[in-house]
């Protein structure tokens, strides 16, 4: 089988799945609502960050999004069925991340936009310009999908969403709110950290707003080459 049909078969599995079109919405809502309430305290120090503060609780949707959509084949032998019509395991792989990345690249970057949009009206006079703020409106949506495709990636690892949930959560939760403010050290290059020093109007560590970026995208890339490998080597 052909890698479009593949690519197709898997899009049905996410847009029937009413859990999965819930933690899409989940990530729209989330950040723009936790955004228009940190931007209504207005602060000034780093206005961009206030209009996108959100983030820290959408990428929570996000990653249950990739997360579920992974790891729902690993239950009750939907994988062997799946494997039983595409054999090529690599195929199988790289159309189910794709049909995960389009959608959380579409709200992602719909999310970066309304939330500007949302933050903007909320700071009024203080808010940031239309430059920085589209900067950090692509930011949130490639942070969002790379943040996606991690959690798929781990998934594939530990083949459970309980799993992986209880390792991504408490790493988010801990990172972004206790070691998160230090800056300059190793809690830079974590993924969350670095993807979004992008949506910072500043920033005084090694990274840049597109390095940052580019951190993420390993991690990310990382985690799908494990993915990729646990199922090529795993029991269906």
């Amino acid at each position: 089988m052909s890698f479009a049909p593949v690519l197709h078969a898997e899009w049905i599995k996410i847009r029937t799945l009413r859990s999965l079109l819930g933690a899409l919405a989940a990530v729209l809502v989330a950040t723009a609502a936790f955004s228009a309430l940190a931007s209504a305290d207005g602060d000034d120090a780093d206005p961009l960050f206030s209009v996108f503060f959100g983030i820290n609780f959408g990428q929570i949707a996000a990653i249950a999004f990739g997360t579920t959509a992974v790891a729902s084949e690993f239950r009750g032998g939907a994988l062997r069925l799946t494997l039983s019509a595409v054999p090529d395991r690599g195929r199988w792989f790289a159309a189910k991340t794709t049909a995960i990345a389009l959608p959380a690249l579409a709200v992602g970057l719909l999310t970066g936009c309304v939330t500007l949009l949302v933050g903007r009206a909320a700071l009024g006079a203080s808010a940031p310009g239309w430059a920085e703020g589209l900067r950090g409106a692509v930011g949130c949506g490639l942070h969002l999908t790379l943040m996606t495709l991690f959690a798929a990636g781990l998934a594939a690892v530990l083949r459970s969403a309980v799993a992986t949930l209880s390792v991504l959560i408490p790493f988010l939760l801990i990172v972004s709110f206790v070691v998160g403010d230090l800056s300059g050290g190793a809690a830079d290059f974590l993924p969350d950290r670095a993807g979004q020093v992008a949506l910072h109007s500043t920033w005084d560590g090694a990274l840049g707003p597109w390095s940052g970026l580019a951190v993420t995208a390993l991690w990310t890339v990382a985690a799908l080459v494990a993915g990729g490998w646990s199922v090529r080597r795993g029991d269906a």
